[in-house]
């Protein structure tokens, strides 16, 4: 019966979200004359919000568009360039880890883990991606395409916020900054050294995936808030320019350590994804790169 009451609440939530927009003014705000189909803007539309976000230059007009048009695409785009570039001369002169998978094996997460992980990353990676998209909307073209990911954009948003509340209650416990964690900081995880001939005295997870989680989750709590104005625009002009630095510098750094989480998982170590897809890690890579936990499953 709980479960079903918390089911039912996160729809209710769900519902309520999406349909809020089709119930507000934008002339509340000052935002007049913007003609859209419910919360479907037109190019048009954009074109006059564009103006309103830039007329008053007293009152953060001017720092909104130097930002937008001057330093946040060519940050994006060197971001989307050179990490993964960084990455492949990684796997090239360094190589991934390998470790035996003959030994004894342990189950590190249980379904509630993987589904949990798996709803939010999928919600995320379209997030991620439909950004993008829309913030490089007139190299792909524009038309259909774009608008295609801008309205993927505002769903993922809502699928992601309560799975990654569920995520964050489900892990906080595991995410707390233990001693081993400045050894790993240290020796940048051992990622930097050939072979495994080491051993990293971190718990359940790495301080590099505690650090990705609590970005992930906070800041990601921050871009729902700062994204949900940008989309309904239930506020005045002023806040909105200062709601679109915030998503824009925030998504910068999600992005890069979404990159790094993607080459983590699916690269630096050999099979490790199959560990969120089975739920099982082996005893080789436990004792090597989660030395603490694996000192606690194995008693």
């Amino acid at each position: 019966m709980s479960k079903r009451i918390f089911l039912s609440l996160i729809i209710l939530v769900l519902i309520t979200v999406y349909a809020y927009p089709f119930f507000y003014s934008y002339e509340k705000y000052g935002l007049k004359n913007i003609e859209t189909y419910n919360t479907v803007l037109l190019t048009d539309s954009y074109k006059q919000i564009s103006k309103e976000f830039t007329k008053d230059w007293k009152n953060y007009g001017k720092t909104f568009l130097v930002l937008q048009k001057n330093y946040f695409k060519k940050l994006y785009f060197w971001i989307v360039v050179i990490i993964p570039l960084v990455f492949l001369l990684h796997y090239i002169i360094i190589g991934p880890k390998r470790f035996s998978h003959d030994g004894e094996k342990f189950l590190i997460f249980n379904v509630l883990n993987r589904l949990v992980h798996w709803i939010t990353a999928a919600a995320f990676t379209i997030l991620v991606i439909s950004g993008l998209v829309m913030l490089f909307g007139k190299y792909f073209g524009g038309g259909s395409f774009v608008r295609f990911f801008r309205y993927l954009h505002a769903p993922a948003a809502f699928v992601f916020t309560p799975f990654a509340i569920i995520m964050f209650l489900m892990w906080i416990k595991d995410m707390i900054i233990a001693p081993g964690d400045v050894t790993w900081f240290i020796k940048f995880g051992g990622y930097l050294s050939k072979g495994s001939d080491f051993i990293m005295p971190v718990g359940k997870f790495n301080p590099g995936q505690k650090s990705w989680f609590w970005l992930a989750t906070m800041g990601g709590m921050v871009m729902m808030y700062t994204g949900y104005y940008l989309y309904s625009f239930d506020t005045d002009v002023n806040s909105l320019r200062i709601y679109a630095i915030i998503h824009n510098f925030l998504g910068m750094l999600i992005l890069m350590m979404f990159l790094v989480h993607l080459y983590m998982s699916l690269f630096a170590i050999k099979g490790s994804l199959k560990s969120m897809i089975t739920g099982y890690k082996h005893e080789d890579e436990l004792k090597h790169m989660h030395n603490r936990y694996y000192l606690k499953v194995k008693k």
